[in-house]
């Protein structure tokens, strides 16, 4: 008799985004006609930029020769991307990190559920709540203990410190879905909270290109000490429109321990060295060098416009949501319009009818969680035709 992990079973029989694609399909097969906007899920819709795809074409021809021709790679990722990323995202900021430390991956997502791979099961984990549903799921898998920090209007979507003691802590700032930031000072504290409680902070930093103001960190590593008790997450897909080329990285300081059961110090970054080298073979060559394009000075300029093509998108949203009395958060330095649901509906009564109402979809704020509930997500990641008319539909009903 095979068994299996039932831990599975715990989870919701569908993932949230697989649901309202269903429903979406169904009701574009009843209305062929109606055409709809997605704001939903965070997939970009501007093509990667034209460095990104010279970069992709020049690495291409490479191997296709005898002396370009590349085999496995380095399991970390290539030296070339790797200093990149140092020089480029880190160094930039004051802040010194070694090759080492630099983990090329195929998407942050993937490294988020991955990287508890080599911690121990029995550790208490605290996530927010709402939440990007993947923090939650795969912890659900492994059958550890769970503890919510809810975020809502009463604690201005800042996350208070957990009343019993965890051991691995998620933050995601900007933050998704509700697109809030933690300044500097708030994330000071955590990173003391970890500190002084010998926990581990997992710091979703996926969204910090879309960050405005001054005083609001684009790295957790901006923050002293916290080499010491952090792992950050980034990626391109947001950012270089990588979504569909597949790219990431993760950082894993030297300063970071672990602990046995006997309280013997263990480098987290040794274990997630052997794990890589184990479980990955690493990113294709060619994606790395489009990745390592988006750092040359026409890649920035590129990139940078399609930022501030959305960022102009979140404005359309969020100030044309604001006229017609809606309460929304987010959208200043995130990509995401966490919008207040009227009338005391539901979150999904709501996406119902804006879907049978005006033909847009966006995403129950439910989904991400029990303190989601009474609020509904709009992403800028579509084109500015759409918000305008987006909008336009929203204010006519």
């Amino acid at each position: 008799m095979i068994l299996i992990n039932e831990n599975f079973l715990k989870l919701q029989d569908n993932y949230l985004f697989s649901t309202i694609a269903k429903k979406v399909e169904k009701y574009s097969q009843e209305n062929k006609n109606n055409k709809i906007i997605k704001l939903g899920i965070g997939d970009v819709t501007r093509p990667v930029v034209p460095v990104v795809i010279e970069a992709i074409n020049k690495a291409t021809k490479e191997i296709g020769t005898k002396t370009g021709f590349k085999g496995y790679g380095p399991e970390q990722g290539y030296s070339f991307l790797r200093k990149a990323i140092i020089e480029n995202d880190y160094k930039s900021r004051n802040i010194i990190l070694k090759e080492n430390e630099i983990f090329v991956s195929d998407g942050a997502k993937c490294d988020c559920g991955n990287i508890l791979d080599i911690f121990s099961e029995k550790n208490t984990v605290a996530i927010t709540n709402p939440v990007y549903p993947v923090y939650l799921d795969t912890n659900i898998m492994c059958g550890r203990k769970i503890i919510y920090l809810p975020l809502t209007e009463k604690n201005n979507f800042i996350p208070e410190f957990p009343k019993e003691k965890v051991d691995i802590i998620y933050l995601c700032f900007p933050n998704n879905p509700t697109g809030t930031v933690l300044n500097k000072k708030e994330l000071e504290k955590w990173v003391q909270y970890a500190k002084e409680n010998k926990a581990i902070i997992l710091y979703d930093a996926a969204y910090e290109a879309f960050i405005t103001e001054e005083n609001i960190p684009h790295s957790i590593y901006e923050i002293e000490g916290a080499k010491e008790v952090a792992i950050e997450f980034k990626s391109y897909s947001k950012t270089a429109g990588f979504t569909g080329l597949r790219c990431a990285y993760i950082v894993v300081p030297n300063e970071l321990m672990g602990y046995t059961k006997k309280g013997e110090k263990i480098s987290i970054n040794k274990l997630w060295n052997r794990r890589t080298c184990t479980k990955f073979n690493g990113v294709s060559y060619i994606i790395q060098r489009a990745a390592e394009a988006t750092y040359s000075e026409e890649g920035k300029k590129q990139i940078k416009e399609n930022i501030k093509y959305y960022q102009k998108n979140a404005k359309i949203i969020k100030e044309g949501l604001e006229e017609i009395g809606f309460v929304t958060y987010g959208g200043k330095n995130s990509p995401y319009i966490w919008l207040k649901v009227p009338n005391k509906m539901t979150s999904w009564e709501f996406f119902d009818e804006m879907l049978e109402k005006t033909n847009i979809v966006g995403t129950p704020g439910s989904g991400f969680g029990k303190c989601g509930e009474g609020y509904f997500r709009l992403t800028a990641f579509g084109t500015i035709e759409d918000s305008i008319e987006a909008i336009k539909r929203i204010k006519k009903i």
